[in-house]
């Protein structure tokens, strides 16, 4: 826990983001006060694991199996209770005592599925969450459900994060570029003149993670460490660059429905055996490359990559991703006012509070839907009880 400001702003709002790599969930307490022209300010950050019962039920439901209904709304019901944990710390420790005090919770769920335009010309996405439960266990006003709006429209409901990226990052002099690196790896590009612009580029610690913690028990590479042990195997990386996804150009979006551990065992197994950390190395390598080849592609005269997610803090990758972008500078995000792991969570209460005030917050340009949409379906505040009502 660390609490960044003492003072009550006027203007809070709560973003909680649990995603892809299913390490856990990030909330932030955030400032939205008009009278700063400074943009948002983070006044306090929680993050909690996933308890490893949950965490397998979420990656088992990534896949078909039996009585899949079911066991998502139970685990819809534990993420919503872990979420009302995870506020009650932030607001504790702010001092904050009552609900009413945040304007809006701003929550995106847990993807398990991940299939725009696909099937019937429209697809779905699907992010596990309660928030009708989770306004009742906060007694706030809850915001959920942001990707669901765009792919009606024709869109891939992904990536979300480019509007928030260009509100807070945004530099009106220069050509920038932020990097998520969180299960998938998403892109956004800015400049002075050229329209925002977002994509997914890949896997990122979806499967560094998965590996990791088959071969090593560890939930994930520290630092890079392990992999910055294996050497690149050319052959192995060349048939993972293969994959079509890769070449698509955007608008696109990715998820596990794809670059999931049965995606990885497919190439292995045309190979002959590899030592683990090679293959560690090898999947850091594609990481590292196809954010790079992407940015080349899409925006050649980017000179600062802003990086923020889980992936920012594995060192190893970070060097692979400069090494990859010698004309550029790669950089946390933490040295332009909002540390790696509180990006995410802070886009969404963003999102949240361009929902209530009725602005679109889902651009054309980044997801390909048929015009700008507001995003996210409201769940308001019933008052808290302070007994109970049947006595």
């Amino acid at each position: 826990m660390s609490v960044l400001s003492t003072e009550l702003p006027k203007e809070l709002y709560i973003g909680l983001m649990s995603g892809t790599s299913l390490d856990g969930v990030d909330a932030v307490l955030v400032d939205f006060a008009s009278a700063r022209p400074v943009g948002p300010v983070v006044l306090a950050h929680s993050s909690a694991a996933l308890p490893s019962a949950l965490k397998a039920d979420l990656l088992a439901l990534n896949t078909p199996a039996d009585n899949e209904l079911h066991r998502a709304a139970l685990s819809a019901n534990a993420l919503a209770r872990l979420y009302a944990d995870l506020v009650a710390d932030l607001l504790q420790s702010h001092g904050i005592t009552s609900a009413s005090a945040i304007t809006a919770i701003g929550v995106h769920g847990q993807t398990v599925r991940h299939r725009p335009q696909e099937f019937d010309g429209t697809g779905y996405t699907l992010q596990l969450n309660n928030p009708a439960l989770l306004a009742e266990l906060c007694g706030m006003d809850v915001v959920a459900d942001f990707r669901s709006r765009d792919v009606a429209a024709g869109g891939q409901g992904a990536p979300l994060v480019p509007p928030f990226h260009q509100a807070f990052f945004g530099i009106t002099d220069r050509h920038l570029a932020v990097l998520n690196i969180g299960g998938m790896t998403n892109l956004t590009l800015l400049g002075p003149e050229n329209a925002l612009c977002g994509f997914d580029c890949g896997p990122g610690n979806a499967l560094l993670d998965a590996w990791c913690q088959e071969h090593t028990q560890q939930a994930f590479d520290a630092a890079g460490r392990w992999a910055a042990q294996g050497q690149v195997h050319a052959a192995l990386l060349a048939r993972l660059l293969d994959t079509p996804f890769f070449a698509k150009p955007p608008p696109k979006s990715t998820g596990r429905d794809l670059f999931n551990r049965q995606w990885l065992a497919d190439a292995l197994a045309v190979m002959a055996p590899l030592p683990a950390q090679d293959v560690q190395a090898t999947l850091a390598e594609l990481t590292a490359q196809t954010c790079a080849t992407s940015l080349k592609t899409a925006l050649p005269e980017c000179r600062t990559l802003i990086v923020c997610g889980g992936g920012a803090l594995n060192d190893d990758l970070m060097a692979r991703l400069q090494a990859a972008l010698p004309s550029c500078r790669v950089a946390s995000s933490a040295e332009f006012g909002l540390p790696v792991l509180q990006v995410e969570a802070t886009a969404f209460a963003w999102l949240a509070r361009q929902t209530l005030m009725r602005q679109s917050a889902s651009v054309p340009s980044v997801t390909g839907s048929r015009a700008a949409r507001i995003l996210g379906a409201i769940y308001p505040a019933a008052p808290l009880a302070t007994e109970n009502p049947k006595e």
